[in-house]
């Protein structure tokens, strides 16, 4: 298991890659021992100190651990770094009874594709093939980060149970259908659905078919019939502003105080005019095809666009109820 990536954030701007390497599992080489998950993470302890001597950044959850470093294509230290670090958690691990489950070891390389291939060989030296795709805490990431093998999977998993569904339809009530349909489709489109930010509409028909689909479903509505009063009805906002919605909650809850730290908005060291209306500075950016899809830029684009009395709600509760509104509003009048 492993970090999610902030957005994208780190696929531009100052570095050209970003390189995950996990998730990691590990073999028991010394019988006898029968751990539990807490005595196992226990045990595991000491390997974040082996990994922080390197100055790679990691994420362990029980048995898996992630690593995961940005570099430029002129910089060859983070790759130095990590080379490392590699051979050095192989050597703790055979100090500690413990040994590298290589064929379970995934590699990712982020980055323009004419670029990608300058860290093979420092990686094909520990015997680390990189992959195409990974999947971490149920996402598929690809090496460009347009994330359409994770929409085509969602898409997949999607139809196959609105087809299921669809065979029981004539024995449940309205209410148990949507019980069905949020528990198998619409809770797949919206997890993680952060992360399609700023993705083409292009990208993301699949998902907005998949939700139309399941719409007709559960109000018997024809194929040919508009979908759009439909939704409304059922009070289901498209896809893309559902992306909005949980882009702009996230926005909401770093600035206060309970969101991640590595995720919160650029907000000025300094006063301006503006601070009293709660307006974030919009970076600059200097590539329009991943910069703009930055948390660090989209975020408080669609932040400023807000009304003022929904940038000043009190707490998330009163937020996520005036601003499932306002997009409403956005969506269907």
């Amino acid at each position: 298991m492993g970090h999610i990536l902030p957005h994208r954030q780190d696929f531009h701007g100052e570095f050209k890659y970003l390189f995950l390497e996990g998730p990691w599992d590990y073999m028991w080489c010394a019988p006898g021992f029968n751990f539990r998950p807490s005595a196992f993470n226990l045990y595991m302890l000491p390997l974040g100190g082996v990994i922080r001597t390197h100055g790679v950044n990691f994420h362990s959850y029980a048995d898996d651990t992630q690593l995961y470093i940005s570099v430029s294509p002129d910089d060859s230290r983070p790759m130095d770094a990590l080379f490392n670090c590699i051979l050095d958690i192989k050597s703790w691990m055979a100090e500690n009874f413990l040994q590298l489950n290589q064929d379970k070891t995934e590699v990712l390389v982020i980055g323009p594709e004419a670029q990608r291939e300058t860290p093979l060989p420092k990686l094909q030296s520990l015997s680390f093939n990189p992959s195409e795709q990974v999947k971490n805490l149920g996402l598929i990431f690809d090496s460009e980060l347009t994330f359409i093998p994770h929409i085509k999977n969602i898409t997949k998993i999607g139809f196959y149970h609105l087809k299921n569904i669809a065979r029981v339809r004539p024995i449940l009530s309205r209410a148990n259908m949507e019980t069905l349909m949020h528990a198998f489709i619409t809770s797949r489109i919206d997890y993680c659905i952060a992360l399609l930010s700023g993705l083409p509409k292009k990208s993301i028909s699949g998902l907005q078919l998949q939700q139309n689909s399941a719409a007709r479903v559960l109000m018997k509505t024809r194929r040919r019939e508009h979908i759009t009063p439909v939704l409304q009805s059922l009070h289901w906002l498209p896809v893309c502003f559902r992306i909005n919605f949980k882009v702009l909650l996230m926005v909401f809850k770093c600035l206060n105080g309970l969101g991640p730290s590595y995720l919160s908005p650029y907000e000025p060291s300094w006063s301006l005019r503006s601070s009293g209306r709660r307006l974030l500075v919009v970076p600059k950016v200097r590539t329009h095809t991943h910069s703009e899809v930055s948390f660090q830029y989209y975020g408080p684009r669609l932040w400023n666009e807000l009304p003022e009395d929904l940038r000043a709600a009190e707490n998330v509760h009163v937020f996520k109820s005036r601003l499932k509104t306002h997009q409403f509003r956005l969506a269907f009048i």
